[in-house]
């Protein structure tokens, strides 16, 4: 009798206890500096063009392509965004030079901004070549908001003649890093 009575006590007082914990005064203020930081990763362009469609006469030869880049049309995302890094890396296995120019368009056609690389010739080993980053930040980045289609030049240097019957590829992966600010 006398164990279960001391226990009971027991139990009261840790009860009283726990009601004169500490506690501080809640500020819900705090949700007004919140702030997220998100990154986004994701491919920015591909191609694997084959030598054999890139007949030519061994004289400069230009080949162009674009496609629409219509990321910038979301408005949530485009308000959000503080820097784009853009990476590439071309692999050249064709005998023959390159200049390889990317071109940020606008919704006129109109060029924004233009990378370039240079793409030496193949010469039996491996010729993959990873560019510097290309940073957008500030007014740069403002360019890059207007963008909606990317374009690609091909340049091919002069050298021996491809036809049909040319071996290798010219290759380019790219990536883009999206940091945004929600607040």
């Amino acid at each position: 009798m006398r164990l279960s009575s001391l226990s009971k006590i027991s139990g009261i007082l840790f009860s009283v206890f726990l009601l004169f914990s500490c506690s501080s005064d809640l500020d819900f203020d705090q949700v007004n500096d919140f702030k997220l930081e998100p990154v986004f990763v994701a491919n920015l362009a591909y191609f694997d063009i084959p030598a054999s469609r890139l007949v030519d006469d061994g004289g400069t030869n230009i080949g162009y392509d674009s496609r629409d880049f219509d990321i910038f049309k979301n408005k949530f995302f485009t308000e959000r965004l503080k820097r784009a890094d853009f990476d590439f890396e071309v692999e050249n296995n064709i005998d023959r030079a390159f200049v390889l120019n990317m071109l940020l368009l606008n919704d006129q056609n109109q060029v924004l901004q233009t990378i370039s690389f240079t793409v030496p010739s193949y010469k039996g080993t491996p010729n993959v070549i990873k560019y510097p980053t290309e940073v957008f930040e500030n007014a740069r980045l403002d360019l890059l908001k207007q963008t909606q289609k990317i374009g690609f030049v091909v340049i091919i240097a002069a050298g021996p003649p491809l036809n049909s019957e040319s071996q290798g590829n010219l290759k380019l992966r790219s990536s883009a890093t999206a940091y945004l600010e929600i607040k």
